[in-house]
C-alpha cells in the first residue's frame, strides 16, 4: 500500500500547523513521524486517518486521493497512545469490537479473533479483562484489534509512551518484527529519537509544521541537513564558525582561538558553517599527542554502556565525548586535565543552514 502526501498545508486561523508537506511511503515500509511537541505530526496523522481536513493539499493511496473519504471506508488500523481498551470486555471481545461493528459473520469474526491472538502472543489472556493485564499485555490486544480488522495502512499515535523504559525496549523489537513480518505499510508518531531510530525505515523530521528533513535513520543521523537536524536527532557537538585556507593552502574551520583541518575539497573559501561531531567520534586521552587539543572535564554522566564527558577546551568550545566502558578502559575524573582529538579525519559533518 503506497502512501504519497502531495503539498499538505493545514490552517487553523492564522496559525500554520503544517506547512506544505510532501513524501511517499513506499508498500511495507515503517515511517516515522518524529519532532518536538507542537511541530505538527500529530495533525498530520490524523489528516491520513480522515479525522482532520487539510487546507489544501492531497491524501493519496494506491494512486487515490482520499481526502473526501470518511475515516470508516479508508481501511486504515489505528493505535492510540492510551491502548482505548474497554474496560469490561475481555481480550477477546475487545480484539472483536472493529469486526462486530462491521457486521460480520459471528464465525468469520471467531477465526479471525483466533488468529490474531496468537500472532500477538496473548490467547491465553483472551479471558482477562484489562484490569488484569500488564501494560504490555495491554498495548498486544490493542494491536491485535487493530490488526484484526486487516487494515491497508497501520497508523500509531506513540503507541510505547505508557511503557517503562525495559519494555519499551523489548516492545520496540516486537512491534517491528511483526509488522515487517505481516509487510502492513506504517506511520508512527513518536518525539522519541531512539524509538525512531530503532524501528524505521524512514524517517520524516518535521519542524515547526515543515519537513525538516526525510531519509533513512542512519541518513539523518550521519547527515543532518540542518542545525536543528543535527542537534535533534541524537547528542551533537554544533560549533558556528568559518572556512578559511592557510598559507600552507590547507582548509580549516576556525571558531574562535579553536581550529580544525577540513578535509573537504569544494568547500567555498571563505565560508560561514556549523560543525557537527558527535560525541562518540572523539577521542579522550590524559596523554599530549600530535593534533590533540587541551583542556579539562567540567562534568561526568555516567551511562552504564558508556561515559560521557564534558570537555572546556582552552580553545572556547565545550564539548561533550562519549567513552564505551570496559574493563580496560580507565575512566577519567572531574577536573582531570585532557586531550581531545577527532576519531579520524573527517568524523564531522558540515551544515550551511
Amino acid at each position: 500500500m503506497t502512501i504519497e502526501l502531495r503539498n499538505v498545508t493545514k490552517l487553523y486561523g492564522s496559525v500554520r500547523a503544517l506547512d506544505d508537506i510532501s513524501l511517499t511511503l513506499e508498500k511495507g515500509q515503517f515511517l516515522t513521524l518524529l519532532g518536538p511537541t507542537g511541530c505538527g505530526k500529530t495533525t498530520l496523522l490524523r489528516i491520513i486517518a480522515g479525522f482532520v481536513r487539510p487546507t489544501s493539499g492531497a491524501v493519496v493511496i494506491d494512486g487515490k486521493v482520499i481526502n473526501d473519504d470518511p475515516p470508516n471506508r479508508r481501511q486504515i488500523g489505528l493505535l492510540f497512545q492510551s491502548y482505548a481498551l474497554f474496560p469490561h470486555l475481555t481480550v477477546e471481545d475487545n480484539v472483536s469490537f472493529g469486526l462486530r461493528m462491521q457486521g460480520l459473520d459471528k464465525m468469520l469474526i471467531a477465526s479471525k479473533v483466533d488468529a490474531v491472538l496468537p500472532l500477538l502472543g496473548i490467547e491465553h489472556l483472551r479471558k482477562r479483562y484489562p484490569v488484569q493485564l500488564s501494560g504490555g499485555q495491554q498495548q498486544r490486544t490493542a494491536l491485535a484489534r487493530t490488526l484484526a480488522i486487516e487494515p491497508r495502512v497501520l497508523l500509531l499515535d506513540e503507541p510505547l509512551a505508557a511503557l517503562d523504559r525495559k519494555l519499551k525496549l523489548e516492545m520496540q523489537a516486537e512491534l517491528k518484527k511483526l509488522i515487517s513480518r505481516l509487510g502492513i505499510t506504517t506511520i508512527c508518531v513518536s518525539h522519541d529519537q531512539d524509538e525512531a531510530l530503532t524501528m524505521s525505515d524512514r524517517i520524516a523530521l518535521l519542524n515547526q509544521g515543515r519537513l525538516e528533513q526525510l531519509g533513512a535513520p542512519l541518513d539523518l543521523y550521519d547527515k543532518p541537513e540542518s542545525s536543528f537536524a543535527a542537534g535533534f536527532l541524537g547528542s551533537s557537538n554544533l560549533i558556528a564558525g568559518e572556512a578559511l585556507r592557510q598559507a600552507d593552502d590547507r582548509v580549516v574551520f576556525r571558531s574562535g582561538a579553536f581550529e580544525l583541518p577540513l578535509h573537504e575539497p569544494n568547500i567555498p573559501i571563505p565560508s560561514k558553517l556549523t560543525l557537527m561531531l558527535r560525541p562518540e567520534h572523539l577521542l579522550l586521552s590524559e596523554i599530549p599527542s600530535a593534533g590533540a587539543l587541551p583542556g579539562a572535564i567540567n562534568f561526568v554522566t555516567q551511562f552504564g554502556h558508556s561515559t560521557q564527558y564534558e570537555v572546556a577546551l582552552d580553545a572556547g568550545p565545550v564539548f561533550l565525548v562519549s567513552v564505551t566502558r570496559g574493563r580496560g578502559v580507565i575512566p577519567h575524573s572531574r577536573g582531570a586535565r585532557v586531550f581531545l582529538s577527532p576519531a579520524g579525519p573527517s568524523v564531522y559533518q558540515i551544515i550551511h543552514k
